[in-house]
């Protein structure tokens, strides 16, 4: 795809419209600090809790403001996406909420929670094997064979946008930041609340975080070409996506000032300090920002944000982490 065509696509005012279009429907989630956070960095920080919206994560608003937007012909015919679980679950609330059939295929390694939640809400899941199988082309089969439309989970316009909402809500909460740290997989929600930073404060400096060993992001954004990891062994397994996609790439590399990585180690140590800190229950993909600013990979200068992105960990998963 042109890079221009990219960056045309979502604009500051598509991610205005899409908060009036997920107003009441999206949880408008809260602004937490912690003084003993604050100190271990030597800044003032903001979390903005998404882990505290619908599904546990911001992937609702997102496939909201998408399918919301379907014809009622495409409505009728269904929608079908490709998530390791936030974005399965949204759609799939969406689905509910609206009234629209929805499939997910999900990786047979999802986390238990997400899965037993993406069925709860009413989709039909189809299971593969990420070693063997390519989900984005499973779903494209499942689409042509039954009419469905794809809603993927971070590569479309409207998900971008509805995505981008989040910084929105976050510097109406908060103004005058001067930094703001978002984890990012396949860049929908770092290049939306890119996006929507520039748009309200064109000095607001945007760090996108990913773990050590999924940094497909961070090569691409620094090389200027794209790079993928297929399946990263990250406990992160919001960040498991290969590669940034065809929109989110340019915008990556248009809005976001820099992007840096973390080590496992230093994902649970985040996890760990939010449970017992701040009696938030964040995964490990959630706590990049985190993690970013108390392992000192970026600088806690100022007034920074950091977008916490879901809450949807498992208890096998939580239990290892505070047990170590």
């Amino acid at each position: 795809m042109d890079a221009q065509i990219a960056l045309n696509a979502v604009t500051f005012a598509d991610i205005q419209l899409a908060s009036q279009r997920i107003n009441g429907i999206a949880n408008h989630t809260p602004i937490m600090t912690s003084r003993t956070f604050n100190d271990r960095v030597g800044g003032d920080v903001f979390f903005k809790c998404e882990n505290m919206q619908r599904v546990g994560a911001f992937k609702f608003r997102g496939a909201y403001n998408a399918i919301s937007q379907l014809s009622d012909d495409a409505q009728k015919r269904g929608v079908i996406t490709y998530s390791s679980g936030n974005h399965a679950q949204a759609t799939a609330l969406v689905g509910k909420i609206l009234g629209i059939k929805t499939t997910i295929v999900m990786p047979d390694n999802a986390p238990s929670t997400k899965l037993a939640a993406t069925r709860g809400y009413g989709a039909e899941v189809v299971l593969y094997n990420p070693a063997e199988s390519d989900r984005k082309a499973l779903a494209e089969s499942l689409a042509e064979e039954h009419g469905y439309t794809i809603i993927p989970p971070y590569d479309h316009w409207h998900v971008i946008a509805g995505q981008g909402t989040t910084a929105l809500e976050l510097l109406e909460d908060v103004p005058d930041l001067d930094t703001i740290l978002v984890c990012c997989g396949g860049g929908g929600l770092l290049s939306g609340c890119a996006i929507a930073a520039k748009g309200i404060n064109a000095d607001c400096k945007v760090i996108g975080i990913e773990p050590e060993l999924a940094d497909d992001a961070t090569k691409s954004f620094r090389t200027g070409k794209l790079h993928t990891i297929h399946n990263p062994p990250t406990i992160a397994d919001g960040t498991r996506t290969p590669s940034l996609g065809d929109y989110t790439f340019p915008l990556v590399r248009h809005y976001v000032d820099d992007m840096q990585t973390v080590s496992e180690n230093a994902i649970k140590d985040a996890v760990r300090f939010m449970f017992y800190r701040m009696k938030l229950v964040v995964e490990p993909s959630g706590a990049l920002g985190a993690a970013a600013l108390l392992s000192g990979a970026v600088k806690a200068t100022g007034r920074v944000g950091v977008v916490v992105s879901g809450g949807n960990i498992d208890a096998q998963t939580m239990t290892m982490i505070l047990n170590e």
